[in-house]
């Protein structure tokens, strides 16, 4: 008896000398097993596999319900079902809650120095009357004529007569344009309409008779509106006022923008007030301050207007210490006797509190100051925090926004490409306009608010629909200002679109309110300044001051005293936090589980390996009932896809049935013969492995073992 040996390196080889073939061969056969072992399922059938979750899992129940008696495994299946579905609902609860993204607000009081906040003054009246003059002339010179008019009619109990000689040297094209009207309810249904300087002839509707029926004061039948057409005239809608002072004073706010929106912006500049008129003194804290230490920025509203602390060219105050002596301290010129009578029906000073480099909106958060008073505003700050989303539907600083910030470069939308002409004090050189930055990186674009968002989204619905921009907002690139020469119908246009409930619903889904946010609460007081005692030499200083200036005389109507101050130090930080979060959720999911049911996460995992499971067999199953249907419906079809290949030979199949680990290959018959075997000697045939996996029930013998490559070799053969 001969004993064969192997030299063990070349039956089990090596790793580091393996060929790159070898190593894919090694993948391909692991992932061959692989997909055997899919083919093959889970090996159970429904009925076994749950019945082997039930007595295997940790789960209360359902190791009951297979062990118990008939009767108590009704009733158990019964609980078990119940308590399944309180934890289902339950689950849903809290997933529903957690997905609602509720916050709770939380309120902090600290104490820290604080920047002062930017102080934004502007005059009640927009221009200087004496300048703006020439522009509105023909517009005061109409309102004239149509206040006497209705100051006349009616009034006495006589029928005025309407003469063309009242109307010799009034430009009448700029009435027709939007002309006065006076709507009569006569006795009969229908509503008489008159226009108010060219009488019943030209009105809408007038009485087939020649005298027209006017109003009784004392019955209020009349009422006065603004005639605003489309479309040549063919369209035409009515806007009524409850007074006649209103509509007095609306008709001439639009002609007054037609005609404005015209004129170059520089020149709109230097008919407004100017720093140096209105800023008369200025303190604050122990620091002097005056009218340079003020940024100048235009608004349509109001005209020139001043900011102080605005951050856009010198670095933020910082408030040292509350109380009235710390804050700034102004004395202000707003002279009424420059003021425009028809346009401006209000004395004062308008004033806001804003962030830095925020563009101050004084007709939504404004307040007034009156003339001849000492007015003391104490501020408090609430900071505003916000999560953002999905919590809060806010934007940080709304670049996510669709609507197009139109006053991020107010500035240099103004035409200011100068620094001396951007603001007063500005010491840096090189500013670009056209990128709103200066050479040294500072940037003068104003920061996101809801409200710079909001009148955006107005004008670019304006835009839109009426073909050009309003005179009170900022242009978008390329656009121009709506005026009756060049857009009859913008005034029909913008009186429609302003009250539209879809509109304003629609900027108001656009837009967001910003993340981070710094409200001031002020309380105000005022008083009588001067008084009647110090007037006189009050007077006599400021108006010798102000000759150096301007010659304007000064007078109680236009002077006015602001204390603007930190009321105390205390400032209060609202923050939002998320009153769910995922530690909360699992938390709560695992509570009811566990209560419930008694069970874990491990339970969980369990459940789904069973649910993976019942899946394998159901796919394993549809996949051979279709393998039957194609069987029995075509059963010559793998003929035909066979048909023109080679075929098979028997070695082949005797091949495909013949484990390779067990065959002799040559180098194994050369190493075989090296070793002393007799030539011409026949290997051992080679035994075929089993053809069923179940048959295997023990594992590999001496003969066969398993290397780390997971391929077999052979240790040792005994011949006899």
């Amino acid at each position: 008896m001969r004993q064969l040996q192997v030299d063990p390196a070349l039956a089990l080889g090596s790793v580091s000398t393996q060929s790159p073939e070898s190593r894919i061969m090694v993948v391909k056969k692991y992932f061959v097993k692989a997909l055997h072992r899919l083919q093959k399922g889970p090996g159970y059938s429904y009925r076994e596999l749950l019945v082997w979750y039930c007595d295997n899992t940790n789960t209360h129940g359902p190791k009951r319900i297979i062990r118990e008696g008939p009767k108590k495994k009704l009733i158990w299946f019964f609980l078990t079902l119940l308590f399944a579905a309180l934890v289902i609902w339950q689950w849903g609860i809290l997933i529903d809650t957690y997905l609602s993204y509720n916050v709770t607000a939380s309120l902090a009081i600290g104490f820290k120095k604080m920047i002062f906040p930017a102080v934004t003054i502007c005059s009640a009246s927009p221009f200087r009357y004496p300048k703006v003059k020439p522009y509105l002339a023909d517009l005061d010179s109409l309102i004239g004529a149509a206040l006497k008019r209705i100051l006349e009619t009616g009034w006495d109990g006589e029928t005025p007569t309407y003469n063309a000689s009242d109307l010799e040297g009034l430009k009448m094209h700029l009435w027709d344009q939007i002309p006065l009207v006076m709507i009569v309810e006569g006795d009969g249904a229908k509503p008489i309409v008159h226009d108010v300087l060219r009488g019943p002839a030209h009105g809408l509707d007038s009485q087939n008779d020649s005298d027209p029926v006017f109003f009784n004061p004392e019955e209020k039948r009349y009422r006065l509106a603004l005639k605003l057409c489309a479309d040549n005239g063919t369209s035409c809608y009515y806007r009524n006022f409850s007074s006649a002072a209103q509509a007095v004073g609306e008709w001439y706010v639009l002609q007054a923008t037609s005609v404005l929106s015209q004129v170059p912006i520089q020149k709109r500049i230097e008919m407004g007030y100017q720093a140096e008129e209105v800023i008369l003194a200025c303190l604050y804290g122990a620091e002097p301050c005056s009218y340079r230490n003020f940024t100048r920025l235009y608004h349509p509203d109001h005209g020139n207007c001043f900011t102080f602390n605005w951050g856009m060219d010198k670095e933020q105050l910082i408030s040292s210490n509350p109380g009235a002596e710390f804050g700034l301290k102004l004395i202000l010129d707003v002279s009424q006797a420059d003021y425009i009578p028809f346009l401006t029906t209000t004395a004062g000073a308008r004033l806001m509190l804003h962030e830095q480099e925020s563009f101050p909106f004084l007709n939504d958060q404004g307040i007034y100051a009156m003339a001849g008073t000492e007015t003391s505003i104490g501020i408090m700050v609430d900071e505003l925090k916000r999560l953002g989303s999905p919590y809060s539907d806010c934007t940080d600083n709304g670049s996510d926004i669709p609507v197009r910030n139109l006053y991020e470069d107010y500035l240099v939308f103004q035409g200011q490409t100068e620094p001396t002409k951007l603001c007063i004090n500005c010491t840096v050189e090189g500013q670009d306009a056209s990128s709103g930055n200066d050479s040294s990186g500072r940037s003068y674009r104003t920061i996101y608010s809801i409200q710079a968002c909001l009148r955006s989204c107005f004008q670019a619905e304006m835009v839109e629909k009426c073909g050009c921009g309003h005179y009170t907002f900022p242009l978008p690139k390329g656009e121009k200002y709506c005026n009756n020469e060049d857009f009859p119908n913008w005034a029909y246009c913008y009186s429609s679109l302003r009250p539209s409930l879809k509109h304003r619903q629609s900027c108001i889904e656009k837009c967001k309110e910003t993340c981070n946010n710094t409200q001031y609460k002020m309380t105000i007081s005022m008083a009588d300044w001067p008084s009647e005692a110090s007037e006189d030499w009050i007077y006599h200083i400021l108006a010798y001051e102000k000759k150096t200036v301007t010659q304007v005389k000064l007078d109680k109507t236009g002077i006015i005293k602001l204390n603007i101050y930190f009321q105390e130090y205390n400032y209060r930080t609202i923050s939002e936090s998320a009153a769910t979060t995922i530690v909360w959720l699992l938390s709560n999911l695992g509570g009811q589980f566990g209560f419930w049911m008694g069970g874990s996460v491990l339970c969980l995992i369990e459940f789904g390996e069973i649910i993976i499971d019942f899946l394998w067999i159901f796919l394993l199953q549809m996949i051979g009932w279709c393998r039957g249907v194609r069987r029995k419906w075509h059963p010559n079809g793998l003929d035909a896809q066979n048909e023109g290949l080679p075929a098979t030979t028997i070695s082949a199949k005797r091949e495909a049935h013949t484990n390779p680990a067990f065959e002799i290959g040559e180098k194994e018959e050369e190493a075989a013969g090296q070793a002393g075997s007799l030539p011409g000697a026949l290997p051992e045939p080679g035994t075929p492995p089993p053809q069923y996996d179940s048959l295997r029930v023990c594992p590999l013998g001496p003969m066969e073992m398993e290397s780390d490559d997971g391929e077999a070799s052979v240790s040792s053969r005994t011949a006899v």
